[in-house]
């Protein structure tokens, strides 16, 4: 007898399942982002000079396209490459919450808003009275990052945790988390862009304290532009979430405990933060309370036994509920059944045995087997 062979899905089926688990808007971005990143590899295009986020030519020459233009170029593949990793997470939870068109409207709402506290912060610097620089109105910034930073603020607000894990290294109060990746990529990376990723935490926290409420359209705005004709092709995707499915008050899972004690060095594990972003061939358990952005109700791997002997359960009394006697003559059938003696159902036993390893059995009438069932 050949042994039970359980095949694990291959690498090319785990990588189409995650990146179908990805929401519309998401994997959109990500496109668009990895696919001009290659075409500026492949002509050889570097002159980011003209498409980067630089104060000087905003102001002097009223470029505004370049606080559109700077969120999708990147400057070098690893660029990139951590850009999109880290929307993954980010933009699918958001977007399941909020849905695909209020999540794009989040975005270009928190890069213009990013753009005018760049402008602020680096106009006041240059024009300072008391020592004025003119390095931020020429730094050119580049990259999603800035946006990313908001969505992190955003998250972490509603979430509702009250310490975050800063790469499993340590815990800090969320309140502070955004800040300590700040200064965290200021310090491992160069050519980072401060200001640019200070602008976007000052914007995700505009955006969680109300100030940008008053920007922000009601349901009819997104309904229209959701029930569009132009839009039809992609509202139909499977992976497009409307904004009347959103649900804005579910709760965003994170790899952080609330109940852990925030502060220690080391005081998280680092295996267990790499592992929980690995496939793994069992879930945990299902929870008991539903999680209305999913419904219905799933079974994890291993369940097969139990309901398998839930099933024979099920079955056993729908058999002896359709034994029922109707008429005097199965009622005479069921008593005679009931007095039937532990030999007798031994010899039974030995009948079918011999059947199974000799010459195929006789047949056997429809009420013979209701007693041999109801003696059971």
């Amino acid at each position: 007898m050949r042994p039970n062979i359980v095949s694990e899905a291959g690498l090319q089926t785990r990588a189409g399942q995650w990146w179908d688990s990805i929401p519309f808007l998401t994997s959109a971005v990500i496109i668009v982002c990895s696919v001009i990143y290659l075409i500026c590899l492949l002509v050889g295009y570097d002159s980011f000079n003209e498409v980067c986020f630089l104060p000087e030519a905003i102001v002097s020459h009223f470029q505004v396209y370049r606080v559109y233009t700077s969120i999708i170029f990147h400057g070098s593949l690893l660029h990139v490459f951590f850009n999109m990793l880290a929307l993954v997470p980010l933009g699918s939870e958001l977007e399941r919450i909020m849905g695909s068109i209020r999540l794009l409207y989040m975005i270009i709402l928190l890069a213009t808003s990013n753009a005018i506290f760049h402008l602020i912060i680096a106009l006041v610097v240059a024009h300072n009275p008391f020592h004025g620089n003119e390095y931020l109105m020429n730094e050119c910034a580049i990259g999603f990052s800035g946006i990313l930073f908001s969505m992190i603020v955003i998250e972490t607000s509603l979430s509702g945790v009250q310490s975050r894990s800063v790469f499993g290294l340590f815990n800090v109060p969320a309140k502070w988390y955004a800040f300590i990746l700040l200064v965290v990529f200021q310090l491992l990376m160069i050519n980072v862009s401060l200001l640019g990723h200070l602008c976007g935490i000052l914007s995700g926290f505009a955006y969680t304290y109300g100030l940008f409420n008053f920007l922000i359209p009601g349901p009819s705005f997104y309904s229209t532009i959701e029930s569009s004709s132009w839009l039809a092709s992609c509202v139909r995707r499977p992976k497009f979430i409307l904004c009347s499915g959103g649900n804005p008050s579910a709760y965003i899972p994170t790899f952080s405990s609330q109940n852990s004690p925030s502060g220690g060095l080391f005081s998280g594990n680092i295996w267990r933060n790499l592992s929980s972003w690995m496939p793994l061939r069992e879930t945990a358990a299902q929870s008991t309370q539903d999680d209305p952005r999913y419904p219905g109700r799933g079974r994890t791997l291993g369940s097969g036994q139990n309901t398998a002997v839930n099933s024979d359960l099920n079955l056993q009394a729908r058999l002896l509920d359709d034994s029922t006697p109707n008429n005097p003559s199965d009622s005479a059938a069921v008593g005679a059944g009931e007095r039937l003696s532990n030999e007798r159902w031994s010899q039974a036993n030995n009948v079918v045995a011999a059947g199974a390893a000799g010459p195929p059995l006789p047949q056997v009438s429809l009420s013979y087997l209701r007693i041999i069932l109801i003696s059971v």
